[in-house]
């Protein structure tokens, strides 16, 4: 099958692309490496460096008519879609209707689209939050994510267009970057192996920080993998379904970092602490019954150990 990525040099976007070619599949990568890395791209992958915003997507998918559309390109940062909406709205809905147009126009079967679990519902009531909680966006971020969805609807009901969509808890792991409100994880890595100290935002009735719901990429690879040919017309939430309070994940790194840096300082391990920034919401957890039966997906790596593999690959262990 071929399979064209969008943000196939990102985080998540490369892990994704190197379990398609470990699985035999033809990939091409689209990313402008804006926040990918060259470093990231599969030597297996046609790569193309293009903005999803430009006229050329329209070129690369004639030119290349893939089977899927996997797109994962996006502008990922929570209060980054706060402080500027509009380019958040540039990118999350304008450029996602560019490549989806070109994708139509050249007859593909189907889009896997990355949306959001983690900002979508909101402060849900319902929690842990289902698919079918209706989403409640507070940030710009969020509400670009949902919009996309919606139009995902439409072009099925005009025109035929399968899809899938993954909402996706925090995700972590090798080749993270510290930025997006995932990026906890590569902050408080990058900080601690700086020797500089780290900060726990929350909210004044909960001193142990946000609930987020961690999820380790090698297992989010294998949800991509599996919407290949599985969840059409559905949405997803791809998570672990357990919670974990910001401080908490602090000292899980914390204390594994220890082990392997026995100078660490220990005054690095009582973090500071700060309010929590607009768009932040305190807690989110997601159901992930509705991925085991229709995708045949779970996740497979607990916390601890994502957190060892992910502190290996930071450290070249």
């Amino acid at each position: 099958m071929k399979i064209l990525v969008t943000g196939g040099a990102g985080f998540i976007g490369s892990n994704v692309v190197d379990l398609y070619v470990r699985e035999g599949h033809e990939v091409v990568v689209v990313d402008d490496l804006s926040s990918g890395k060259e470093e990231n791209l599969n030597p297996k992958a046609r790569f193309y460096r293009c903005d999803i915003r430009s006229a050329e997507m329209r070129k690369i998918l004639e030119t290349e008519r893939p089977d899927v559309v996997n797109h994962h390109a996006a502008q990922i940062s929570v209060p980054a879609s706060v402080e500027d909406p509009v380019f958040d709205l540039d990118i999350n809905v304008r450029g996602f209707l560019n490549v989806i147009e070109a994708a139509r126009t050249a007859g593909v079967r189907k889009v896997i689209f990355i949306s959001s679990g983690g900002a979508i519902y909101g402060e849900a009531e319902e929690y842990p939050t289902g698919e079918d909680y209706r989403p409640k966006p507070l940030s710009p971020y969020a509400i670009t994510k949902s919009v996309a969805e919606d139009y995902l609807f439409f072009y099925n009901h005009t025109y035929g267009l399968d899809y899938t969509v993954l909402r996706y808890s925090n995700i972590y792991g090798p080749r993270q970057i510290p930025h997006g409100e995932a990026g906890v994880v590569a902050i408080f890595m990058d900080r601690l192996i700086q020797r500089r100290p780290c900060t726990v935002y929350r909210f004044p009735e909960d001193p142990r920080g946000m609930l987020r719901d961690y999820c380790y990429v090698g297992d989010v690879a294998r949800a991509n993998l599996a919407a290949l040919e599985r969840g059409s017309l559905g949405a997803f939430n791809i998570a672990t379904g357990i919670a974990t309070h910001t401080l908490d994940l602090f000292n899980t790194i914390y204390d594994e970092l220890k082990k392997r840096v026995p100078d660490l300082p220990p005054s690095l391990g009582e973090p500071d602490t700060g309010p929590a920034r607009p768009g932040d919401i305190k807690r989110s957890c997601l159901r992930i019954e509705r991925a085991r039966e229709g995708l045949g997906w779970s996740p497979e790596v607990p916390l601890e150990e994502g957190i060892r593999r992910t502190l290996s690959w930071r450290l070249g262990a």
